[in-house]
């Protein structure tokens, strides 16, 4: 089947256009009324610590949703089903963020991750940790989300700038300098605060797609109605036919999803994402007091239950779509699979009324320029905080608001520079190794942060070797993953080839246990650490310390409680019906 000869530029109206500049108007007054002021490092990395829960949390769901995710989830939900849902139901791990590492942070009063590893560990630990997430975010985390939104670009524009190489090119460049001046000029105030409209976009926007798409499956679909109900129900008809390939657990022998596999990992990159990434927990830090940051981190995990829903399921609906009339849901065959990246835009064009495309098109740039937006400051943080700061310390807060914004533009231009070596790289079939890189490069982190909270006896020499260790072997097994393997058009080497296609997942848990040995092994063979180390750091300070232990007691209110219940119920709700829905 061939995709649709429509491009999303042609089908589009007056009224989409309204929704979409309106879209960049509110951004834009957003962001030029909050970023007005910004005097020191604490406003422009940390909004003045005078945030509230809702803006926290909105802003930490916007910065994970970007445009793969919409339109990589599609993808995967037309061609795996629930496969990938088991890493979209990370939202319990925000608790474990609000509950165990939140109140650490807070107390600590740090800017960043890497600053609060040098409080616990010395300051080694805090360049290691800092070098190693600045190059991550350019040449990982920008350069993936620049190129799937200008690959969302190229699949709407089509032909729009004379071809759709072109409209590659205009959708990466426009989109990283728009979201770079905004971020540049607004700081981290402006971020959070577009977050809330952006976050409304963005659920909105793909919640209409899921209702459509059910109610047209429902409609075309012999025995069925044309309501969500109608619509579900012939979904799972459709579904069972292709049960072994849409259910959620995948048995042992499954060489991309086993169950088991993705029981070990899964934990381990959610804790390291949600918990110990500057990325997403820098938001928590610009909280005005420690309750309201434990509640926006819990916000950001109650918002974060719906992707499956909003994300995954649509997907699913357009295979079903193409399935029941590929005559009028095209989409593109490749290899036996349909083409991923056409299931977002095809749902679109042959869903949704007009001034709803425009809304979905808002909803694309939100997701794209929200992410992008937490990258570049977080980047910026990192740069300014842990290695500006330290080779030229004592200057004003005005020079560091100056450096803030300057580290900005810089990593906004070697977001653009990479474009082309990204695009080289996905092009030659690499691109699917840097979906690896978090599965190699979350374990050793999580490790030493879950033992330095939990574990006073850990020491420096112990976390800074097993970061190192832990990044040394991750890096290593994805070397020779890219060079190695039983494909034919690598080098053949059978023991590099068999770890090279050792699966991702078990590699993690793998890299998880041995992190954990070297850092016992070496904390044990070395002096234990001062007490100032510890102090205000650890799990066993917190319960040994009355004041402290009240402190952060009182913070844990009912209102979080009651949105960790709602977190709990919703991620187990949907593992349970999902586990037997077909």
């Amino acid at each position: 089947m061939g995709e649709t000869s429509q491009t999303f530029i042609d089908i589009i109206n007056w009224q989409d256009w309204i929704v979409i500049a309106a879209y960049f108007v509110i951004i834009g007054a957003i962001a030029w009324w909050t970023g007005r002021n910004q005097k020191s490092t604490a406003d422009y990395f940390l909004a003045g610590r005078n945030v509230g829960w809702f803006a926290i949390g909105a802003s930490i769901f916007t910065a994970n949703i970007g445009s793969e995710h919409i339109v990589g989830l599609a993808g995967s939900g037309a061609n795996s089903g629930m496969a990938m849902a088991h890493m979209e139901m990370h939202a319990w791990v925000l608790i474990v963020l609000a509950y165990v590492f939140v109140p650490f942070y807070y107390k600590a009063g740090v800017y960043t991750i890497p600053e609060f590893l040098e409080k616990r560990f010395g300051s080694k630990t805090r360049w290691f940790l800092s070098v190693v997430s600045l190059v991550a975010y350019v040449f990982t985390k920008v350069s993936v989300t620049v190129y799937a939104g200008a690959i969302v670009f190229q699949a709407f524009l089509g032909d729009t700038f004379g071809s759709p190489d072109n409209a590659f090119w205009v959708g990466a460049f426009t989109t990283v300098i728009l979201t770079g001046i905004y971020t540049v000029f607004g700081g981290m105030r402006a971020i959070l605060y577009t977050a809330t409209p952006q976050a409304v976009i963005l659920i909105l926007g793909s919640a209409l797609i899921t209702y459509f798409g059910l109610t047209e499956l429902g409609a075309i679909k012999d025995g069925f109605d044309a309501t969500i109900s109608g619509g579900w129900q012939a979904l799972i008809d459709s579904a069972k036919t292709k049960a072994g390939d849409f259910a959620l657990w995948r048995p042992l022998s499954d060489p991309n999803f086993p169950w088991l596999a993705i029981l070990i990992a899964s934990p381990i990159i959610g804790i390291w994402y949600w918990c110990t990434d500057q990325y997403i927990v820098q938001r928590t830090f610009s909280a005005k007091d420690l309750e309201t940051a434990r509640k926006g981190a819990l916000f950001g995990g109650i918002l974060k239950i719906t992707p499956v829903l909003i994300f995954l399921i649509p997907g699913m609906i357009g295979w079903a779509l193409f399935d029941a009339n590929p005559g009028k849901f095209a989409l593109a065959i490749e290899d036996g699979a349909i083409k991923g990246d056409a299931v977002f835009p095809m749902l679109v064009t042959t869903l949704l009324p007009h001034w709803i495309r425009g809304l979905i098109v808002a909803c694309l740039l939100a997701a794209l320029m929200s992410s992008l937006a937490s990258l570049f400051n977080s980047s910026a943080s990192l740069f300014t905080e842990d290695v500006y700061k330290k080779l030229v310390p004592q200057k004003s807060e005005r020079h560091y608001v100056n450096v803030g914004r300057i580290a900005t533009v810089v990593v906004v231009g070697f977001g653009i520079i990479w474009i082309p070596v990204m695009k080289r790289i996905a092009d030659g079939g690499l691109y699917v190794y840097l979906q690896s890189v978090q599965s190699y490069l979350a374990p050793s982190i999580t490790a030493v942060f879950l033992l330095g909270v939990f574990w006073s006896r850990m020491n420096g020499k112990a976390a800074l070797w097993g970061l190192i260790a832990g990044f040394a072997m991750g890096m290593s097994k994805l070397t020779i993953q890219s060079f190695f393997g039983a494909d034919p058009d690598k080098m053949n080497v059978p023991v590099l080839a068999q770890i090279g296609d050792f699966n991702a997942f078990y590699c993690a848990g793998v890299l998880f246990a041995a992190t954990i040995a070297i850092i016992v092994a070496i904390s044990l063979l070395t002096e234990k650490p001062a007490p100032e180390q510890t102090r205000g750091l650890t799990y066993a300070w917190l319960m040994a310390d009355e004041k402290a232990r009240a402190e952060v007691k009182a913070s844990w209110t009912l209102t979080n409680k009651l949105f960790a219940l709602i977190i709990l119920a919703g991620v187990l709700g949907m593992y349970l019906y999902f586990s037997f829905w077909l």
